[in-house]
């Protein structure tokens, strides 16, 4: 089974937010390694820098992540998957023509979305209420 997770995810699988624990259990529930776009790494990566910025997380606290991060990617936690970026921003530019109007998903989601679809993705997790909506029309298989 090949499954996609959005920032919203991957930032609370690693970083202590009101989602970790649903995260922690969807990950552990999963056997396969965890697709990680290069989207997918810098949107982690900036959201973990805001959270210094805003004060939610200590700069230790933020190297200390992503040490993680780059170990998880070492051990095959987390698979480093190149995209096609043509075929993104066409699977995007389609989908967001289609619903955007009508579901308001930023940019950055649809994105992701159009990455999963790209990587043959079944399944998507995401904690992003909109992003949810439009990966179901895009036929994906969503949780939580």
């Amino acid at each position: 089974m090949v499954v996609y997770t959005d920032s919203s995810f991957l930032f609370s699988l690693y970083a202590q937010d009101a989602n970790t624990s649903r995260a922690a259990e969807l990950a552990a529930a999963f056997t396969g390694a965890l697709l990680f776009t290069p989207l997918q790494r810098f949107e982690l990566r900036n959201a973990l820098r805001l959270s210094v910025f805003r004060g939610d997380i200590a700069e230790g606290e933020y190297r200390r992540l992503l040490e993680q991060i780059e170990a998880d990617t070492k051990t095959g936690v987390l698979a480093e998957t190149p995209v096609s970026w043509a075929e993104v921003f066409a699977e995007a530019e389609a989908l967001s023509a289609a619903h955007t109007g009508k579901t308001g998903t930023r940019a950055l989601d649809v994105l992701h979305i159009a990455s999963a679809a790209a990587l043959g993705a079944k399944t998507f997790y995401t904690f992003d209420a909109r992003q949810k909506t439009l990966a179901a029309k895009a036929g994906m298989r969503v949780k939580p």
